[in-house]
């Protein structure tokens, strides 16, 4: 493998060869504060389909806007909203004054009036070398009644059809496109990469599960693949949220949906407590079944890797999550401080508490090599880089270290870089240069196939880099 100078988190085995006493760790996001409430008369308790860009220094939202308890997923009253920050915590809401709806014009409204197109409206700032700066953002939408369209805009607010025909058309003998459809252009594989819904096994008769399909141009696509998940088992994931992650593009994030299908968990009293639209029939609004926000990753590809089955966002204590189609992630992880980064999770659905949480990891925090007080190792599979230090992202506890030998292909120990000759880091840092008796350059071995042998107690390991 060469990995030259790029970032490689701990979020698969991909870098791994051997764990000798320690673990692949997930690590859940800290709750960090209600981002913004969907209390306007345009949004409403059916808000969702979140997307988080953050665009130099702009942080810009979109969402689905859906008032009404039971109006049809198709409505036309539903809308797209848009709210911007500076730093992805405080959230305002401009008036556009583009759509007029609810009898007003002033509202943060950037799409109205297609009900099709409002439904999934999930936005990415084009990257692909020579785009127009007239199409820099683009954005997928669409349902099995339309296909997938592709809008675009050069500000991010004025929208516009980048052509009339859907880029993707529906599949006749396969409804889909019914939740967060996503794409983006991939540097690592060098297309546009789409991935949405379709069911395992044939509609309404397996799970719902992830297909993918890429382009070169937005326009020609290749057919649709199913993904591959190992030897994990089928889910009912009802979104995706893939994207690549913003300081490793080579990997693909994603936060899926997993659906439990099943009775409420609600008593009565709470379901009327927490104001749940009640039908003629006396049953209520998204009462059945429960979700919560799951952790995969890809390089690309086919195929998902499932290492953690477990979740990433639970419902939590708070009962009001246990309501159906809660806990669905945003679209987008985002930095919002030099050792920090935001996820966004959408909390309360079908209730007028309805609101958008933040959570928050240090950067790289997803997954961690982690070694008990007892003490393990973690050995690389071969690979060869370029640069002259490595710096490690690491965290370990008062009584903890970090050590990294360097071995040859062979796995024989380097001189100058055996175990011995490592210098312990204790500490937690992003960014740590190691260090060796000798020092920390590492330019006689550029180039050159090595393997790290880290020797951790009561420790962390989330990436590694070159440089």
């Amino acid at each position: 493998m060469h990995i030259g100078k790029r970032r490689e988190l701990f979020v698969d085995t991909y870098l791994i060869e051997r764990l000798q006493d320690t673990r692949l760790k997930l690590h859940p996001p800290r709750p960090s504060g209600v981002a913004i409430r969907f209390d306007r008369p345009w949004e409403g308790r059916h808000t969702g389909y979140v997307t988080v860009l953050k665009d130099h220094d702009v942080y810009r939202m979109y969402y689905r806007g859906l008032p009404e308890a039971g109006e049809p997923s198709n409505s036309i009253k539903q809308v797209i909203c848009y709210a911007e920050s500076s730093d992805g915590i405080a959230w305002t809401r401009p008036e556009l004054r583009l759509f007029e709806t609810r009898g007003t014009r002033d509202n943060n409204v950037v799409w109205a009036g297609d009900g099709d197109l409002c439904h999934n409206f999930s936005p990415f700032i084009d990257t692909r070398p020579g785009v127009a700066p007239g199409e820099r953002y683009k954005a997928i939408c669409g349902t099995q009644g339309s296909g997938l369209v592709v809008l675009c805009s050069s500000d991010g607010i004025h929208w516009s059809r980048w052509m009339e025909e859907p880029a993707i058309p529906p599949d006749p003998d396969l409804i889909r496109f019914d939740s967060q459809n996503v794409a983006f252009w991939s540097e690592h594989e060098g297309c546009y990469v789409c991935y949405f819904r379709v069911w395992h096994g044939g509609y309404l008769k397996g799970h719902r599960s992830i297909a993918r399909q890429t382009s070169p141009d937005l326009v020609h696509w290749t057919a649709q693949t199913e993904m591959e998940f190992g030897n994990a088992p089928m889910e009912h994931l009802y979104i995706n949220q893939t994207h690549p992650y913003y300081r490793a593009p080579h990997i693909y994030i994603a936060l899926p949906a997993r659906f439990i299908s099943r009775e409420t968990l609600l008593t009565d009293e709470e379901l009327e407590q927490f104001a749940l639209h009640q039908y003629e029939d006396g049953t209520y609004d998204e009462a059945g079944g429960s979700a919560e926000t799951l952790f995969m990753t890809s390089r690309g590809g086919n195929r998902y890797d499932r290492t953690f089955l477990e979740g990433l966002v639970r419902p939590g204590l708070d009962r009001r999550n246990w309501v159906c189609r809660c806990n669905y992630a945003a679209l987008g992880v985002v930095p919002t401080g030099s050792d920090e980064m935001s996820l966004y999770v959408g909390r309360h659905l079908a209730q007028p508490s309805v609101h958008l949480e933040r959570l928050t990891l240090r950067v790289d925090g997803f997954v961690s090599v982690n070694a008990p007080y007892g003490g393990g190792e973690m050995t690389s599979r071969p690979f060869q880089f370029e640069g002259r230090e490595l710096l490690i992202n690491y965290a370990t506890g008062a009584g903890g270290f970090v050590q990294v030998e360097l071995q040859d292909e062979a796995g024989t120990p380097l001189s100058g870089y055996t175990r011995d000759d490592s210098l312990p880091s204790t500490g937690d840092e992003v960014e740590r240069v190691v260090k060796w008796k000798k020092g920390s350059d590492l330019s006689g071995l550029e180039g050159g196939s090595v393997r790290l042998r880290f020797t951790m107690r009561d420790a962390d390991l989330y990436s590694i880099r070159f440089r």
